[in-house]
């Protein structure tokens, strides 16, 4: 496992939940709030299957989670 690459994955789930979460918030609405999401949360599913490969894929899963909860609060 390279700690490096991995830090930077978190680091990216990191920045497109925040993003999502903002998103979620901000003064967009309807489809164009919903596609700013689901653009990130696709995103989100690319790092995830990229932190798998590095971690496993339940690690990877729960990382995500975490990061989520995190991020959300």
């Amino acid at each position: 496992m390279c700690r490096s690459e991995v830090a930077s994955i978190r680091q990216q789930i990191e920045v497109e939940l925040d993003a999502m979460r903002r998103g979620m918030t901000g003064v967009a609405i309807g489809t164009s709030r919903h596609a700013f999401i689901h653009a990130r949360m696709n995103r989100i599913g690319i790092c995830q299957e990229q932190l798998a490969s590095q971690v496993g894929e339940n690690v990877a899963k729960q990382i995500v989670c975490n990061l989520y909860i995190e991020t959300m609060k």
